[in-house]
């Protein structure tokens, strides 16, 4: 791996209790956000003899399934999270896919190798850089000329929200500090991928072109039912993070706040569907 490490936020994150309690729950997590895949890869256009670079890749799903598109190229995943990236190899062993591989760093400094890749992916990875303009720069050095890149990322967007409720105004409520959820206070990181002008500012500015961004909504699967979904919620890192210094009181009557909110959202086939406003990304690399 890279020895570089300049996402230190992330990096002690993702190798810490959030990085571990997605790998000890990533298929939960893949049905979670498993709503943005087809955007996804609709926009990568992966061919069979295409090599492949997953920036943010976690447990490797995404990797796993650019590898099968391109049996006669390979997929490659980065990501900062050794524990999820074990669980991301230990998969890819058990389903016997050869043509995939998994490496640990920090993609806004990792030595890629210069022009090898075909296409680079990122299913919500690239929202987490500390400079996004210099992760891209980086990333599009691995690029070949000519080279396609393919992003999901949040948008700021209004939701259609159906009714669905404001779960994270519920639980403001019960946090009398709420500390903030962005993963960096910096004007270079998340905010700028929000936006399709944001996006496009970015990607210009690291030299790639032909930047397109259109809506992606999408649902993200939050448990079978009321109780599972804001177990599962209130077990996650960010939301943890909120109530570190809560009480043990004020946290149950948020729980249970939340419970009662997502009941009437239950659908007893698809369980609890929260609507996401999503960006998806493409853009080239001049050649």
């Amino acid at each position: 791996m890279s020895r570089e490490i300049v996402n230190t936020h992330q990096y002690q994150a993702w190798n810490g209790y959030e990085g571990q309690h997605w790998a000890n729950n990533n298929d939960r997590y893949d049905a979670m956000v498993g709503g943005m895949n087809r955007a996804l890869f609709g926009a990568a256009d992966i061919r069979s003899a295409d090599h492949v670079l997953d920036i943010g890749c976690g447990a490797g799903l995404t990797t796993r399934r650019a590898a099968t598109l391109a049996p006669e190229g390979h997929a490659h995943g980065v990501d900062l999270s050794a524990p999820m990236l074990v669980r991301a190899r230990e998969v890819a062993e058990e389903k016997l896919i050869a043509n995939v591989s998994f490496e640990q760093g920090d993609a806004q400094v990792h030595p890629f190798p210069l022009a090898s890749y075909d296409v680079v992916i990122s299913r919500g990875g690239v929202w987490y850089f500390s400079d996004s303009v210099a992760a891209f720069t980086n990333i599009a050095s691995a690029l070949r000329a000519g080279g396609r890149l393919a992003i999901m990322t949040p948008s700021t967007e209004e939701p259609e929200t159906g009714g669905f409720p404001d779960l994270l105004r519920i639980m403001r409520e019960f946090v009398p500090d709420t500390p903030t959820l962005a993963v960096e206070e910096d004007t270079t990181g998340t905010d700028t991928l929000s936006t399709p002008e944001g996006v496009s500012n970015v990607l210009t500015a690291a030299g790639f072109v032909d930047v397109r961004s259109e809506s992606a909504p999408v649902t993200q699967f939050l448990g079978r039912d009321a109780e599972e979904a804001a177990t599962f919620m209130f077990e996650m890192g960010p939301i943890r993070h909120w109530f570190g210094d809560v009480d043990e009181e004020a946290e149950g009557a948020a729980r249970a706040a939340v419970v009662r909110a997502l009941e009437e959202h239950v659908d007893v086939r698809r369980g609890v569907r929260q609507p996401t406003p999503s960006l998806v990304t493409t853009a080239r690399k001049p050649g």
